[in-house]
């Protein structure tokens, strides 16, 4: 499990693989003209997660496994469902079975007012500009990822891309309707040399199973931190690009990272190729602050923002 992973992403190249989001969106025939439509979220074998803070009772545990009537075949512990209680009258640190994806989740403190993010190490610690952005917008953070992995990235260390990690469990997610969901990354992904179909494959399967696990929560997504293209940006640049054209094709809000480094002169603060020091982290949070609050994503809107509380595909595009 890896929900709170911190480590950087400064080693060697990521070899390439391929992944069961690629597998299963490619046998479709996706293109980036069906990325605007209705598609199957990919499927991974999945297994139960089991919560970072705290392990479910057994008790809990021994009714998933045997909730059934008399002549009824055994449950199936993927999808057997745990005491349909809401999440304000579980205890913090208690497990509790998602109903749309049967993986279990763990209940957080004041869920309303959480913001799930999902990245690498730009985003892994709670003095990145991505965290300090959303602490500064009233959030508490859950951060799932890990440094070196993107959307197709592994980082050699057992973690797997994102959708891999959040279809075969080996992330833990808050249960219930978080504020906010935010999707940052695509920098291993050009390190790596992966292809642009297979980033938006992985990326696009991402998405869709997401919506499917927080259909009520609001979503953004946060591009690759880079150069201009006309500064040495090259891939990363590029990636950036290709995230927000298909987070536009989603109706999903995006906040461009691609040259930022050039435009808002951080170069200076970096502490490597691509990593910001403390003064960078800060001075890039503070750009991504303003960039949420323009799109109305603090807390003080996605807590109360009755469009928060509809399914997706009811919301208008943003």
């Amino acid at each position: 499990m890896h929900s709170s992973t911190t480590s950087g992403a400064r080693g060697a190249p990521v070899p390439r693989r391929r992944n069961s989001a690629h597998v299963a969106l490619l046998s479709l025939g996706l293109s980036l003209g069906l990325l605007a439509g209705t598609v199957p979220p990919a499927s991974a074998e999945t297994r139960d997660a089991t919560a970072s803070d705290a392990e479910p009772p057994a008790a809990m545990a021994r009714q998933a496994r045997t909730d059934k009537t008399p002549g009824e075949t055994p449950a199936d512990p993927t999808t057997a469902k745990l005491p349909a209680v809401a999440p304000a009258q579980l205890p913090v640190g208690s497990a509790a079975r998602n109903p749309a994806t049967g993986r279990l989740e763990v209940v957080v403190p004041d869920v309303q007012r959480t913001a799930v993010l999902i990245g690498d190490s730009q985003s892994g610690g709670a003095d990145t500009w991505p965290q300090i952005a959303l602490h500064e917008l009233g959030y508490s953070v859950r951060f799932l990822g890990a440094g070196g992995t993107g959307f197709v990235a592994t980082n050699g260390a057992g973690d797997a891309n994102y959708h891999d990690a959040l279809t075969s469990g080996d992330w833990v997610l808050p249960h219930g309707d978080p504020a906010l969901v935010v999707v940052e990354g695509g920098g291993n992904d050009a390190r790596s040399g992966v292809s642009d179909g297979d980033i938006l494959a992985s990326a696009n399967a991402l998405i869709l199973e997401l919506e499917r696990t927080y259909p009520s929560s609001r979503m953004v997504m946060i591009g690759t931190l880079s150069r201009s293209a006309t500064d040495g940006g090259a891939r990363r640049a590029e990636v950036d690009a290709l995230l927000g054209t298909l987070a536009s094709q989603r109706g999903i809000p995006f906040v461009s990272a691609g040259g930022w480094l050039t435009t808002h002169a951080l170069e200076e603060f970096l502490a490597d190729d691509v990593h910001l020091n403390p003064v960078g982290h800060q001075k890039a949070a503070l750009l991504l602050e303003q960039d949420l609050a323009a799109l109305k994503l603090a807390a003080a809107y996605t807590a109360v923002d009755p469009l928060a509380r509809l399914p997706r595909e009811l919301r208008p595009l943003e």
